[in-house]
C-alpha cells in the first residue's frame, strides 16, 4: 500500500494501488475528492469528513444590526442605559455581541459497489491486463455519478413503493408500482382500476432499491426550503426564477446563489429566449441565457428536468467517514471454481444542508 507522503506527492491514486483493504486517512481523502471530481457539481458543494457514522456539524451565524452607539468611558447596555455590575465578580458587564452557534445532525448510511471480471475476458481482450485497471477506474467514476445522483434524488419514501391495487384507495401523495414505474398520487384516488389522470411517474421501479437509501437535497429542500410551484405555469417565464428568489430571504442573496438544472433545462431555457426574440423581434443580452436574473447557472445532469435548485452549493454538504474500503480477491472457492476475480467499494455518505432557509426549489416546470 503506498505510503501517505507517495500519495500527496502524487496527482491521484487509482484503486489499482489499494485494492485490498481499508484505506488510511489520507487515502480516504484523496479517493473521496476524486470521485466527487467526476461530476460537475461534485467539485462545488461542501465536502466534511469525519469518524463517527453519526454526529453534528456545527454551525456560527453573527446576527445582523449588532453594532450600537458609542457613550465616552461608558461600557453602555444595549438600549443605551447605565451598566450593570455583576455581583459575584465586581465587574461592570455591558452590551455584547454574540455569535450564534448551532448544530445540523448528520447519519451516514453504508453503500458499496460490487462487480467482477471473468479470467477469460481479461485474457482475450485486446488490453490483456490492462483492462481490469480500466474498469475500476470506470466503476470509480460512476461510483462518484451515482453518489451525486443519489445525494440529490434519494428518497426514503421509497420504501414504501408497493404495487398498485384496485382493491385499495389512495390520498396524494401515497406513491405506488404501476407497469415497472413508480408514480406519485397528486390527488385522492378512489378503490377502483388505474386512470393514470391522478398520478404522475417519479422513478423506474428498477431504481427503488438505489433512490430509498436515504433523503437528498431535494427532498429535504421540498420539505423544509422555499417552493416555488411552476405547475400552473404554461411554459417557462421569468417570473418563476424571480419567484424563487423572492422566497428566499434577502440576506442569503449575497452573490452566491447558483441555478442548479440539468442540461436539458439549461437548454429549454435557451430555446425559450430563442423563441421569445425570434417571436418580438427583441434582443436579450448573453448573460441571459447563462445567468436568469443574474445569478450564475450550474448544469447538473443528475437533477431532474422539471426541477431548479437555488442556492449556494457550498451549503451543501456531503459528509464521509474515513471508513472507506476497497477490496479484491481472486482466492475461494466462488473465485476458483468460477475463474472469476472479486471487488467492492464500502463507503458511507449523508447529503445534509446547513441552512434550508438558505434555499429555494421550482418545482413543476413545464
Amino acid at each position: 500500500m503506498p505510503t501517505n507522503e507517495q500519495i500527496i506527492k502524487a496527482a491521484g491514486i487509482t484503486t489499482g494501488d489499494v485494492t485490498y483493504g481499508l484505506l488510511n486517512a489520507e487515502q480516504s481523502r484523496t479517493f473521496i475528492r476524486q470521485t466527487f471530481e467526476a461530476t460537475p457539481l461534485g467539485a462545488l458543494v461542501r465536502h466534511e469528513m469525519r469518524r463517527s457514522k453519526t454526529g453534528e456539524i456545527d454551525k456560527i451565524g453573527i446576527a445582523s444590526r449588532i453594532v450600537r452607539k458609542k457613550t465616552e468611558n461608558v461600557d453602555a447596555q444595549s438600549d443605551g442605559s447605565v451598566p450593570v455590575v455583576d455581583p459575584a465578580t465586581g465587574q461592570v458587564t455591558g452590551y455584547r455581541a454574540k455569535p450564534n452557534f448551532s448544530q445540523v445532525t448528520y447519519a451516514t448510511k453504508a453503500v458499496r459497489l460490487p462487480w467482477e471480471i471473468s479470467e477469460e475476458t481479461l485474457r482475450e481482450n485486446i488490453e490483456g491486463e490492462g483492462l481490469e485497471a480500466t474498469i475500476t477506474n470506470l466503476m470509480t467514476t460512476q461510483l462518484g455519478i451515482d453518489m451525486e445522483d443519489l445525494h440529490l434524488n434519494g428518497d426514503e419514501n421509497m420504501e414504501n413503493a408497493a404495487a398498485f391495487s384496485a382493491s385499495e384507495a389512495y390520498s396524494a401523495g401515497d406513491i405506488c408500482v404501476y407497469s415497472n414505474k413508480v408514480y406519485l398520487f397528486t390527488a385522492a384516488h378512489a378503490a377502483g382500476a388505474w386512470t393514470g389522470t391522478d398520478a404522475v411517474a417519479i422513478a423506474d421501479a428498477a431504481d427503488i432499491d438505489f433512490l430509498k437509501i436515504n433523503n437528498g437535497w431535494i427532498k429535504q429542500i421540498e420539505n423544509g426550503g422555499h417552493v416555488y410551484d411552476a405547475s400552473s405555469d404554461a411554459s417557462m417565464s421569468l417570473n418563476m426564477f424571480y419567484g424563487a428568489l423572492q422566497a428566499m430571504p434577502n440576506k442569503y442573496n449575497n452573490g452566491k446563489l447558483r441555478w442548479l438544472m440539468s442540461p436539458h433545462r439549461a437548454q429549454q431555457w435557451e430555446l425559450f429566449l430563442l423563441n421569445q426574440g425570434l417571436n418580438s423581434g427583441a434582443n436579450f443580452p448573453d448573460s441571459l441565457y447563462q445567468s436568469p436574473a443574474s445569478i450564475p447557472t450550474v448544469q447538473v445532469p443528475r437533477m431532474p428536468d422539471d426541477k431548479i435548485i437555488l442556492t449556494d452549493p457550498q451549503n451543501l454538504i456531503v459528509v464521509n467517514t474515513y471508513d472507506v474500503k476497497i477490496r479484491k480477491t481472486v482466492e475461494g472457492k466462488e473465485a476458483i471454481m468460477a475463474d472469476k476475480r472479486f471487488y467492492v467499494v464500502h463507503l458511507d455518505s449523508d447529503p445534509i444542508i446547513e441552512e434550508l432557509d438558505a434555499t429555494a426549489i421550482i418545482k413543476g416546470i413545464q
